[in-house]
């Protein structure tokens, strides 16, 4: 279940603990006693919960995501002349994969 789905469901059930926590009369037998460890534990739940959801921020120098580059053209260019090199020496054309024909 992802974080923020796990706290409003959490949210939820802290809500609901209250309000029966408030309408039960807390002498019967230590059941209040109990209804308030459960509320601490949903409590202990959420915090926990939400220190996960706090991502880490981002270093600000960080290589904007969807560009290329120069270092990364560069080697992009150089694999593919090598490509083109061994494709010649074979005979056969880079792009389409066919026979290239005798000119010379």
């Amino acid at each position: 279940m992802k974080a923020k789905k796990a706290l409003k469901r959490l949210n939820k059930v802290e809500a609901l603990l209250s309000n029966v926590i408030e309408q039960f009369p807390g002498t019967k037998a230590g059941l209040g006693v109990l209804l308030d460890s459960a509320k601490a534990a949903v409590v202990h739940a959420q915090k926990t919960v939400s220190s996960q959801l706090k991502k880490p921020s981002s270093p600000a120098n960080t290589a904007r995501q969807g560009r290329l580059t120069p270092e990364g053209r560069k080697r992009i260019s150089l694999a593919a002349k090598k490509r083109w090199a061994v494709a010649r020496r074979k005979g056969v054309n880079a792009v389409t994969g066919r026979r290239l024909s005798e000119t010379a």
